[in-house]
């Protein structure tokens, strides 16, 4: 009997696994965290803010009641006061807490009741825009580096307008920037804002436009929630900067949007570039072409040098005329006395022959001849004497057409320094130097007053 009982007991004990206490509430514990997030709907009693900043407090309807707390990194995030009696939704996940084996809530997120409904209408329209591709990123439109004009639909009379226009004139005065007023609170305002989007895309003067409004509640930033003015946002063919509300806020405007911005002055700090950058661009470009200008200029400087070398001084090329005219000169002279001397001789013989025929039939004889040679010896030295003096009157003609002096005499005039360097360039002179400019009779000395 004894044996049996013994045997029974080590066979149940084997067969069975005891956890815990710790074990079961760690076991439980782990199984509730497997859910997924609930939205849940409640009256807060019991609400507990210790020094350590997490919120401790019972959610409860008229028959129920469960604990939950909501630590620092998410209550800081609240933006209504909350306390005993609020009725509120939160969105929370469902743990245990293992030192009492109470079952609670981990709140991430608390709203004011009455919100919740709105939320889930915001999920919701978020869902189907994703879905059908609003949301796309290869849809988005890159801003322009340097906006030539920048349309900002808003309330002309909002704290937005203010900060947006401040930013601007800060950063890049001189873009040109128009408001296209519109409502952004309320029954209407996304109609509205979707009549100003078309008529910014109508008027084709901007090339980024600028949707925003200050911060708000849910229901104050609820237009920008609107199926249709998304639509409007992703067919518009000009890039779009949405900055609605604080940097906690997101609308769908947002999603659609080709870019978001956390604040209306964060999204013209988004579309504005930064004068100061381009101003150092514009003055290192500035550097570079005035160093490429005055090499440039050195260069031809050096070119002018070497061609002006290599031009001779009209002087010479005279001189060099005149030389030839003397050598010509010299020719022909020494041709007309060998032709005398030839001429002479001729005649000695002739001379020589007459004494050796009959004087009277030879001496009429030779001077028919001598009269026949004479007429020829003239006519040919005539000849030779025209052809000479038409050449010389060609190079005289030749050499004239070079001579500065000719061009003196058609009324210019040239202008040399007392050195008698020759000015070709005003840049040669400065105001107050001495010239002298020589005309076709006399010069005159003249002292510089202005330059062209």
């Amino acid at each position: 009997m004894t044996t049996f009982t013994t045997t029974q007991a080590n066979t149940s004990t084997a067969e069975r696994t005891v956890l815990s206490v710790s074990q079961l509430n760690r076991l439980a514990k782990h199984t509730l965290e497997q859910l997924p997030l609930f939205w849940i709907e409640g009256e807060i009693s019991n609400l507990s803010k210790p020094s350590s900043g997490h919120w401790y407090f019972t959610l409860k309807d008229q028959t129920a009641q469960v604990r939950c707390a909501m630590f620092k990194n998410r209550n800081l995030a609240v933006k209504f006061r909350v306390e005993h009696g609020s009725k509120v939704v939160v969105r929370a996940k469902i743990s245990l807490y293992e030192g009492r084996g109470d079952y609670q809530l981990i709140v991430e997120h608390i709203e004011e009741a009455g919100l919740g409904d709105l939320h889930r209408q915001f999920e919701q329209l978020k869902q189907t825009l994703n879905t059908k591709g609003l949301f796309d990123s290869s849809h988005k439109k890159p801003l322009p580096e340097l906006p030539l004009h920048i349309g900002v639909i808003t309330s002309p009379t909002g704290a937005a307008v203010k900060d947006v226009c401040s930013v601007l004139r800060r950063r890049f005065p001189s873009i040109p920037v128009t408001i296209i007023p519109t409502v952004v609170q309320g029954n209407g305002a996304a109609a509205e804002i979707i009549k100003a989007l078309y008529l910014a895309q109508d008027c084709g003067l901007f090339d980024v436009l600028l949707i925003t409004r200050g911060g708000g509640s849910l229901e104050d930033l609820w237009c920008f929630n609107d199926e249709q003015l998304a639509h409007a946002i992703y067919d518009c063919p000009i890039p779009i900067v949405s900055a609605v509300g604080h940097e906690i806020d997101f609308t769908i405007a947002d999603f659609v949007a080709d870019v978001r911005a956390p604040t209306p002055s964060a999204a013209a700090e988004l579309i504005s570039p930064n004068r100061i950058e381009y101003l150092n661009y514009f003055l290192g470009y500035q550097k570079q072409l005035s160093n490429v200008v005055l090499s440039v200029i050195k260069e031809k400087h050096a070119q002018v040098k070497q061609l002006r070398a290599q031009i001779n001084h009209p002087g010479e090329k005279l001189q060099n005329q005149s030389q030839r005219l003397d050598h010509l000169e010299i020719r022909m002279q020494s041709a007309l006395q060998s032709r005398i001397r030839s001429e002479k001789q001729t005649v000695a013989q002739l001379v020589k022959n007459f004494k050796r025929i009959n004087l009277h039939s030879e001496i009429t004889r030779k001077q028919e001849l001598t009269a026949k040679c004479s007429k020829e010896l003239t006519r040919n030295l005539n000849i030779k004497l025209n052809k000479l003096r038409t050449e010389t009157i060609n190079i005289a003609q030749r050499l004239n057409a070079v001579n500065p002096l000719a061009v003196l005499e058609r009324g210019y005039s040239m202008t040399t320094f007392s050195s008698g360097e020759v000015i070709t360039d005003s840049e040669q002179v400065a105001v107050g130097d001495d010239v002298s400019i020589k005309l076709a009779k006399g010069s005159i000395v003249c002292t510089v007053k202005t330059i062209d």
